[in-house]
């Protein structure tokens, strides 16, 4: 589903607040009782405004440990981080969802997600100013977690300060279910679990590696079809590591079809139609689609689940495995 006139986030959410104390408040400290009366933003944030002076009581700047009379006026001058430099650029987006809280959006393969070295403009980031100009107030226009350049599929971005804050404490304890479906080189007997460190690779500057010293990872998959020389997997990432899919499987010897950076060279079943041979000679990335999202709404607290069809290019490439497979049953 595709939504051409989403509502937009909140534009009061970096606006000055004003606010009166009362005496039910008095002898608890400053960013207690702001984090409870302001419960969009976090108390390390609120701690860190009142730090640089942008927040006043009485007209004055206060400290965070600050105890309260409970008469005071408070003054909070919202200010968030810069976005960069990042400027707005009409590029399409594949909405799949939108309220006034989140955006769930289908990343096509070839999309970067934020501006880095090698990609200042052309990203998702730009594309969502363009769309929704208020989210240059939050970090990252509300980018809560990333997809690789060329993996596509469900990434979720955050449209409040709240609604950021909370996408993110869920990132953090696991509570956001993301299942993608990776092509691999390799039959394996069934599915399993890859639990070890990802680190940055000791001689190559641009991958990623399990190491000793590496930060824990673990990984579930699943089969869900085998080809000749070749399977379809449902995998569920429970941390975030950088390339934490294409590492573990590499890993693990079942590499990605496609993988510039993890993969190995194309091997096309035997007496195979040139169709799949071309394919698999010619696929032009990782084989890795994030096809499942499921998250509690930071709102409402709802359960949401999302789900989308492979991106085009894959499933044309399972097409051709499946016809294989089928041609050589005997």
């Amino acid at each position: 589903m595709t939504i051409q006139d989403a509502p937009t986030a909140d534009a009061d959410s970096a606006r000055d607040r004003q606010l009166q104390l009362s005496p039910a408040q008095a002898g608890r400290r400053l960013d207690q009782v702001l984090a409870e009366l302001l419960p969009d933003y976090s108390r390390s944030r609120l701690q860190d405004w009142i730090g640089r002076g942008r927040v006043l009581l009485d007209g004055q700047p206060a400290r965070a440990r600050d105890r309260i009379r409970g008469t005071e006026r408070v003054l909070v001058r919202p200010e968030f981080p810069p976005t960069d430099d990042c400027h707005p650029q009409p590029i399409p987006l594949r909405l799949v969802f939108a309220d006034p809280h989140l955006l769930v959006i289908d990343k096509p393969a070839g999309l970067v997600v934020h501006p880095a070295a090698g990609h200042p403009d052309g990203t998702l980031q730009n594309a969502l100013l363009h769309h929704d100009p208020t989210l240059a107030a939050l970090p990252r226009c509300g980018i809560v977690h990333r997809l690789d350049k060329d993996t596509s599929g469900l990434l979720v971005v955050a449209r409040t300060p709240l609604a950021h804050r909370i996408l993110v404490a869920q990132l953090a304890s696991h509570q956001v279910r993301r299942e993608y479906r990776a092509l691999v080189i390799g039959e394996p007997l069934g599915g399993g679990r890859i639990d070890a460190p990802i680190g940055r690779h000791p001689n190559r500057r641009t991958a990623m590696a399990v190491v000793a010293s590496g930060r824990p990872a673990r990984t579930d998959y699943r089969v869900l079809a085998r080809y000749r020389g070749h399977s379809l997997l449902a995998v569920s990432l429970h941390t975030g590591r950088t390339h934490q899919i294409r590492v573990h499987m590499a890993h693990c010897r079942l590499p990605l079809v496609g993988d510039p950076l993890y993969g190995v060279r194309p091997r096309p079943p035997a007496a195979a139609d040139p169709r799949l041979v071309a394919a698999l000679q010619r696929f032009p990335r990782q084989a890795l689609h994030a096809q499942r999202l499921a998250l509690q709404h930071p709102a409402s607290g709802a359960a949401l689940d999302w789900e989308i069809p492979l991106a085009a290019d894959l499933a044309h490439l399972l097409t051709l495995l499946e016809a294989d497979l089928v041609a050589h049953d005997h």
